[in-house]
């Protein structure tokens, strides 16, 4: 279901900033008094890679293994297919959606947020609501273990294990668990995971080896998740891969198994990394991507005071990029008192809520509009007014209007409009959303957050900020 063209272009996504060099806030000849810093930052970067492998990057924490993962991957399985990572995946991918038809993520952070962006972002948007058929065969796919919230638990267990339990043998009743956490150890998904697998256990009638076929952790080589794996006997399981961080893993197991499992093309989105990362490598500063943008992001923050960054997706389906990626540009940059505060819009929703502040506000914003050249489905169309002759809500002129030309309109009017008052908007344009293009996006996103960590002197990699509530939470609990 997530492939709409028997043979999808490769179209490259691309980075706009002149209405942000409009404003006068930053001028082309500031973007080209960048070019030496920014080849440098993309050099020390890669260099990261150089310096992981080595065993030589010493105390601090580097994570820089996600720069060539899809190359490696999609490689692997051209050359080694049966042993390959890749193909381990499809199979078990094969595998759950024979078996179940509803699988349950329970992860936090990085361990999940990818996965729910891909899941968005490249399925129906209401794939959860079709039937089985419509789905194509494919599992609904839940998601928990990312908070301790009593009432979104419960209610995803009314789900699961109803008071009325059906007929085992039903296809339409049977779920299974991916457990994600890569050190088996942070709170809110192992409280999830025991809670789950008491439940999944009286699904399967506590027959210790439909439990561990329904059970698939995605976990490091060693740790509290691993140990349980080992335990249950199970099957399938699968590593997160020393030098890939948790918000860095979206092309690991960790998104490539719930993708592949729901009918996401993940070859196709492996693809779409790949040729980000050769842009990032080869392309010169001024027609790189990930370098402008990283570029226009820092000037805006250091000459315009610009500290808040607005991903404004003109999709209801790259939301939950846009919360990935909120994630992931604080977790990286926000330390030692520095880094943007990054905010994801949905237009033109938001410019019934947020439009107000980011037209006449503070002017403390870069918005980068994320917009999408082509729909997937075909255009809808304006139809004439039913029930009625007559023209009552003033629309009979738009009749025929499609959709995509409305949302234009719109785009072109709220761009403008910011143009009029000096408002820095920047664009990444996505020809459509598909496997490869988001593939671009999602890799396009991490290294300029390497990149951008490394121009100002923040280690992009590591989190010691967010191991400090986990020690005061246990403390509460453990005293």
């Amino acid at each position: 279901m997530s492939n709409v063209r028997p043979t999808p272009p490769d179209d490259p996504i691309a980075f706009d900033a002149a209405a942000v060099l409009a404003t006068g806030g930053m001028s082309q000849a500031d973007l080209d008094g960048l070019t030496g810093p920014l080849e440098q930052a993309r050099a020390e970067s890669l260099a990261d890679l150089d310096r992981w492998r080595s065993g030589e990057a010493g105390p601090e924490p580097l994570d820089p293994a996600f720069i060539d993962l899809p190359e490696r991957l999609l490689a692997d399985y051209g050359t080694n297919r049966p042993e390959s990572e890749l193909f381990a995946i499809l199979q078990t991918a094969k595998r759950l959606r024979e078996a179940v038809d509803r699988v349950v993520v329970l992860g936090i952070g990085g361990s999940y947020m990818g996965t729910r962006a891909l899941f968005e972002s490249c399925c129906h948007p209401f794939h959860n609501e079709l039937s089985r058929g419509e789905r194509g065969g494919r599992p609904r796919l839940s998601f928990e273990g990312f908070n301790i919230d009593n009432d979104s638990a419960q209610g995803l267990l009314d789900v699961l294990a109803p008071a009325e339990r059906a007929d085992a043998d039903d296809l339409l009743t049977q779920w299974a668990l991916l457990v994600v956490s890569k050190s088996g150890g942070t709170l809110e998904t192992a409280v999830a995971t025991r809670l789950f697998l008491r439940e999944l256990a009286d699904a399967v009638g506590h027959d210790p080896a439909r439990l561990a076929e329904r059970l698939v952790p995605i976990t490091g080589a060693s740790g509290k998740l691993a140990s349980l794996a080992q335990t249950l006997g199970c099957p399938d399981v699968f590593g997160i891969p020393d030098g890939v961080g948790g918000r860095f893993s979206v092309f690991t197991a960790v998104g490539l198994l719930p993708a592949s499992i729901v009918g996401i093309d993940v070859v196709r989105l492996l693809e779409g990394a790949a040729a980000m990362t050769r842009r990032f490598r080869e392309a010169p500063a001024a027609e790189n991507p990930v370098l402008q943008y990283v570029a226009v992001s820092h000037l805006a923050e250091t000459q315009m005071d610009a500290t808040i960054r607005v991903l404004s997706s003109w999709s209801n389906r790259l939301e939950s990029v846009g919360f990935w990626y909120d994630q992931l540009l604080s977790e990286s940059l926000g330390k030692d008192e520095k880094g943007a505060t990054p905010l994801t819009a949905v237009t033109t929703r938001d410019l019934h809520s947020r439009g107000q502040q980011h037209q006449d506000g503070r002017r403390d914003k870069l918005i980068t509009n994320l917009c999408v050249g082509e729909p997937r489905r075909d255009p809808l169309a304006l139809p004439p007014l039913t029930g009625s002759d007559g023209n009552e809500d003033q629309l009979d002129d738009l009749i025929g209007t499609t959709w995509p030309a409305m949302l234009a309109a719109a785009a072109d009017g709220t761009n403008e409009a910011y143009a009029s008052v000096k408002r820095p908007t920047a664009m990444i344009q996505l020809p459509r959303i598909d496997e490869h293009t988001v593939g671009q996006l999602l890799q396009m996103l991490m290294l300029a957050t390497v990149v951008e960590g490394r121009l100002v002197g923040t280690n992009p990699y590591g989190q010691p900020g967010v191991e400090a509530y986990k020690k005061l939470m246990m403390k509460r609990l453990r005293p």
